[in-house]
């Protein structure tokens, strides 16, 4: 039937396509003020909202005021800031569009999907998402429909009967007839590869913690200030009138109300960067995961070695001449999706000036087979592992004694299920391959190769690029196997790559793993930093965190780099959050304990809060180090440090109001002063904690470093013009200016060792 279906022209596609438009249909426009509405419902906006309505009916209304602007400013910071991270996203999803092999002239081509007419005649196999709504018009296929109908079960289709966009064929091949694209498909959506509702990755479940520990500090302290109030002879009604509010305001302080815009921030900013240097992502949790990657499973074809294979070799043990022979292994190629090998075996063919027939009958290659299998001229063809065929043909071992399997990739031939033929192909190594091997090496990463080539020919791929350790089959890999002497993995199967994660992951590493096949896809979901090579098919690419553009390995390098720059930044924001957090409610605390009054008027905290947020919100922007070693984030270690920090500038912080109250500065110009040594500590903690240097050997982006100086400014005219606060003279804010660079540096010089290791 194959001969009799035939597919448009060029020209009559062309203009179908002017007449219904690119297979696509525009994503529903991004609602700026329902995302809005949906960041006042959450348990931080609860927070606000219930400080709001205690302010209001303490008659605070200039506290109730900011709260009030606190809570829709972080409600349209987030929805801002999402719409920013759905821009990113949406821009990369379109390089991400699948591939369709089509009919078009005669002639078999691959085109993107959103070029897709009604009336084209498609070529399906295993692995491919639908683009369109299709009329299966040859071959047995099951589908996937879970992505229209929920059932997870894979659906059989018969010819005739309607496959439709955006399911994926599971099993089978055939040929189909696009029924209908765009908005007029079922689905009435095109297939998009970008995972928006993937769950949070390590590092953002771990950043939800902090809050647990600063609502935890604020607790302690305002239980320790209430108990001292009533000690001292407080009342209920002077408790609620003059200390209530305040604490309210503390707790608001405390809430991370620029994390959500920080995380983001940095998250785009990388998938942007990424982008351009030819890795797309689908996942923005694979950048920050990959900060923490320390194995990683390397496919060997299209990744250490080039994307290319050619025939080095060949033997006929067939009574055929080579011609004859090599025309009947034409067959048994996949003329309409070929694969490397494939391509490798027709260019080879084809340079000896030979034809390429087409099959009476064909079945192309699937893992569960080994082979691929066609009828013609009265032969039966296989075409495929040796492995597999030797099942076949019990004198195979036999008769292939003079090839060297250590050569290359071995494809063997059946002819009448007959041995016929050995072909060797050999891929060649990249040039990169051995350089970003080593690079990996330097940042601490063990690699290991995976490849279904014979132990042989992986060991001298392994070899050839200093792979250092045993590479093993398959077959001897169990519980027992010495990973951390293991160069590579020979034999292996797709099927056998989720086990091998699974496996790895168990050990406790957190991997990242290179495919491009359907039976990969399993294993590229399961891994952290699933990454799916340049010819992947469209459901491996589906299945994984990032795409690569590129061949070799220099990509994924870049990937390591946009994770240890996420993950220094939040390292900061952590670090600086947790810090300034305590230092305030410290300071606050201790003030009160030891001087009968808290040393900070209430304004006064309210513009720090607002300051101290648009500087951490900024801090995803910044300037960073890369790091050679993979990242492990503990979150208890990195309270230990930041609460350590805030120790030594609440020490310093209440001597210095012990200096102040002691030698007669008033309570209002000491609050002042007090407000200016914070909003400076907020801005020196940010310098010390970005870098490993001292903060005055390094500087931040440029953009942190203007909202810094802006933040300054603001505070020192806040305070000589007494706004919202006691006016204090320029002695007094020289002062403050100077004790807290004393602190900063003392600071700086003895916390230099611990930050150099967070």
């Amino acid at each position: 039937m194959a001969e009799n279906i035939h597919g448009l022209s060029q020209a009559e596609a062309e203009k179908r396509l002017k007449r219904d438009g690119l297979n696509e249909v525009p994503e529903p426009k991004y609602n700026f003020w329902k995302e809005f509405a949906s960041k006042l419902w959450n348990l931080s906006a609860w927070i606000l909202e219930g400080a709001l309505i205690l302010e209001f009916a303490l008659g605070k209304r200039v506290q109730a005021l900011f709260v009030l602007g606190t809570l829709l400013f972080a409600a349209w910071n987030g929805a801002s800031k999402k719409k920013q991270s759905r821009k990113v996203l949406d821009s990369i999803s379109h390089k991400l569009t699948p591939t369709v092999a089509v009919e078009r002239d005669g002639k078999w081509i691959k085109i993107s999907s959103k070029q897709l007419v009604v009336g084209d005649l498609i070529s399906l196999q295993r692995g491919d998402v639908v683009s369109a709504d299709v009329k299966i018009l040859e071959g047995q296929m099951s589908f996937d429909e879970s992505s229209i109908t929920g059932e997870s079960e894979a659906v059989k289709k018969k010819i005739n009967e309607t496959a439709y966009a955006g399911t994926t064929v599971m099993e089978g091949h055939g040929l189909a007839l696009v029924t209908a694209t765009g908005k007029n498909s079922r689905s009435g959506k095109t297939i998009n590869l970008i995972n928006n509702s993937a769950a949070p990755g390590h590092l953002q479940q771990l950043l939800t913690k902090i809050i647990y520990y600063l609502c935890l500090l604020d607790g302690v302290l305002t239980a320790i200030i209430v108990i001292a109030y009533f000690i001292k002879g407080g009342t209920v009604i002077g408790f609620i009138n003059d200390k209530l509010a305040f604490l309210a305001m503390m707790f608001i302080a405390s809430i991370p109300v620029a994390m959500p815009s920080t995380f983001a921030l940095s998250n785009s900013f990388e998938a942007t960067r990424l982008s351009k240097e030819g890795v797309l992502t689908a996942d923005l949790t694979g950048i920050q995961d990959a900060a923490n990657l320390n194995l990683l499973l390397l496919d060997k074809t299209g990744t250490i070695t080039e994307n290319k294979t050619a025939v080095a070799s060949w033997k006929n043990f067939s009574d055929l001449d080579d011609s004859q022979l090599l025309e009947l292994t034409a067959a048994a190629t996949n003329q309409r999706n070929q694969s490397i090998i494939d391509a490798a075996l027709n260019e080879f063919i084809l340079s000896k000036g030979l034809k390429v027939e087409e099959a009476e009958d064909f079945t192309p290659f699937t893992s569960n087979t080994g082979y691929s299998m066609a009828e013609i001229n009265g032969h039966n063809i296989k075409l495929g592992s040796f492995k597999q065929l030797s099942l076949i043909d019990q004198n195979a071992e036999n008769v292939i004694k003079d090839v060297d399997f250590e050569a290359g990739r071995s494809v063997a031939l059946l002819i009448d299920d007959k041995l016929a033929g050995v072909f060797i192909l050999k891929d060649k190594v990249r040039h990169d391959s051995k350089q970003a091997l080593q690079e990996l090496k330097k940042r601490g990463i063990r690699t290991i190769m995976l490849t279904g080539d014979n132990q042989r020919t992986a060991a001298a791929v392994a070899k050839e690029v200093d792979l250092a350790g045993n590479v093993i089959s398959i077959h001897d890999f169990n519980e027992e196997t010495d990973v951390e002497h293991l160069a590579g993995i020979a034999d292996v199967l797709p099927e056998d790559k989720l086990k091998m994660v699974k496996f790895f992951q168990k050990k406790g590493y957190i991997i990242g793993m290179t495919g491009d096949g359907v039976n990969d896809s399993p294993a590229l979901k399961q891994a952290e930093v699933g990454i799916a090579v340049s010819n992947a098919a469209d459901v491996a690419k589906r299945s994984s965190k990032m795409v690569l553009l590129d061949d070799g390995l220099t990509s994924i390098v870049k990937i390591l780099d946009a994770g240890h720059r996420v993950y220094q930044r939040m390292t900061t924001w952590s670090l600086t959050k947790l810090a300034r957090t305590a230092e305030l409610t410290m300071i606050m605390t201790f003030g009160y304990l030891f001087f009968n009054y808290i040393p900070l008027a209430l304004n006064a905290m309210v513009i720090y809060t607002v300051m101290n947020n648009m500087v951490t919100m900024m801090i995803g922007t910044d300037r960073t180090h890369i790091t050679y070693e993979p990242e492990n984030w503990d979150m208890g270690r990195l309270a230990k440090i930041a609460f350590s920090l805030a120790a030594g500038w609440t020490v310093l912080g209440i001597a210095f109001v012990s200096y102040l109250t002691m030698h007669g500065w008033s309570h209002g110009t000491i609050s002042t002063m007090v407000y200016v040594y914070l909003v400076l500590s907020a801005m020196l903690i940010v310098l010390i904690t970005r870098t490993k240097k001292y903060f005055w050997q390094d500087y931040p982006s440029k953009l942190v470093g203007i909202v810094q100086i802006c933040d300054v400014l603001l505070t020192f005219i806040l305070a000589l013009f007494g706004l919202a606060m006691t006016k204090i003279s320029i002695q007094n804010l020289l002062i403050t200016i100077v004790v807290a660079l004393i602190v900063a540096v003392v600071i700086d010089l003895l916390y230099k060792p611990i930050m150099e290791n967070k």
